[in-house]
């Protein structure tokens, strides 16, 4: 991998999300293990700071999430806070817009997300992986949305992630259900797009990492933004900015760097210039 400069290092404010690097990938980690990696309160808080962090970090080319251990990537939320948390009318508006803040910093990180999924991926843990660019699974991961079971109200960012996600048939299906179901099931909804068994999910992840890496982060980042726009009614389509994303690629470094790479039949560096 290139050598970039990197502002310094990921510290996160609480002991149950982990952070750090390898390489041009952002590694995040919930890390509640006794809890199946249940959402707190502090866990929430950890994300937008260290998303922050990497947006202005050159050397960040994607951010892994990930859960710790074996059996889960995030089980839900951690109901044991509800009493405290979403008990009272102030408090659920406290609670909501702190997970709002988190999922919608994971939506718009100008870096590409990534979340690599074991174990069970429940509530809050679907929110958190179709927050993310790219899904990937293995083979033992169990997904479920069960707001239907507990009362709860679900926030219109979430059902509309998931509805541009999987199509609003599958929405109403795995919500007003609360079904649980497999890895094979997900796949074939479009919930993930790509599975492996558990000894080869290190192996498909770093098929990401290293391809994060090597292409052109400002073509990247322009995708990215240009497809958020796609999804917006064509009233709110800003297609100014999509085609000012488009020239500015042309008129970067890393595309004379394209074409020269192109013509010597080597492999391009790109710097995101």
């Amino acid at each position: 991998m290139t050598e970039r400069q990197s502002p310094g290092r990921y510290e996160s404010p609480t002991e149950r999300m982990q952070a750090w690097t390898e390489g041009s990938t952002l590694h995040i980690r919930f890390n509640n293990v006794a809890k199946h990696n249940a959402l707190s309160v502090d866990m929430w808080q950890a994300v937008p700071p260290l998303l922050a962090q990497a947006e202005k970090d050159d050397g960040i080319r994607l951010v892994v999430f990930s859960g710790a251990g074996d059996k889960a990537f995030v089980s839900g939320a951690d109901i044991s806070q509800f009493e405290d948390m979403r008990a009272a009318r102030e408090a659920v508006k406290v609670y909501e817009a702190m997970a709002e803040e988190a999922l919608m910093s994971i939506y718009r990180c100008a870096k590409p997300t990534l979340a690599s999924i074991r174990g069970y991926c429940i509530g809050g843990g679907v929110n958190v992986a179709i927050s993310c660019d790219i899904r990937i699974c293995a083979d033992d991961a169990v997904f479920g949305i069960p707001a239907a079971r507990l009362g709860l109200g679900y926030r219109l960012s979430a059902l509309k992630n998931l509805v541009n996600l999987v199509g609003v048939g599958a929405a109403k299906d795995l919500f007003f259900t609360a079904r649980r179901i497999d890895a094979a099931e997900a796949k074939s909804l479009g919930l993930v797009t790509r599975t492996a068994s558990v000894d080869k999910l290190p192996e498909l992840l770093a098929e990401y990492t290293m391809a994060m890496d090597q292409n052109a982060p400002l073509t990247i980042y322009a995708g990215k933004r240009i497809m958020q726009e796609i999804l917006k009614d064509d009233a709110d389509l800003d297609g100014e900015m999509c085609r000012q994303l488009i020239l500015d690629c042309f008129n970067s470094e890393d595309y004379a760097e394209g074409r020269r790479a192109f013509m010597d039949k080597r492999k391009p560096v790109f710097r995101g210039k």
